[in-house]
């Protein structure tokens, strides 16, 4: 054989890792390691060749203050005060531009009704300036 086919057939070989399995009491002792600050997880990981993911399931189970909580969905109001909110908006700027309509209703009459007492076409000779 040449030593291409040896490199090649070396390469090819899977390195595997025997299971292990820890003990309750073993993964307590080194929760309360990693808490007390001992150990940061990272460290933790590499020291006992653990995935950072088995260390937080171990921290979620042993440790009081790592319990996987309830997610808590926090909004400003709900969707049925939001609502109630916009309907009322609604309503109000409705009112306001009725009265801005009865006010402009309300100035064509009146220069309608000038126009006729000076005998005058008032909207043919006022000049709008901006």
């Amino acid at each position: 054989m040449s030593s291409k086919e040896l490199k090649s057939k070396k390469s090819t070989i899977l390195k595997t890792r025997s299971r292990r399995i820890f003990s309750d009491e073993f993964k307590r002792e080194k929760v309360k390691e990693i808490v007390n600050c001992q150990y940061t997880i990272r460290s933790f990981c590499k020291l006992w060749d653990v995935s950072a993911v088995a260390v937080y399931k171990w921290l979620r189970l042993y440790s009081p203050e790592h319990k996987k909580g309830i997610t808590m969905v926090i909004q400003k109001d709900s969707e049925a005060q939001k609502t109630i909110e916009l309907v009322n908006l609604v309503a109000e700027l409705e009112r306001k531009l009725g009265q801005k309509q009865m006010q402009i209703d309300f100035l064509e009459k009146l220069v309608e009704i000038a126009s006729k007492d000076l005998d005058v076409d008032l909207k043919k000779n006022i000049k709008v300036t901006l």
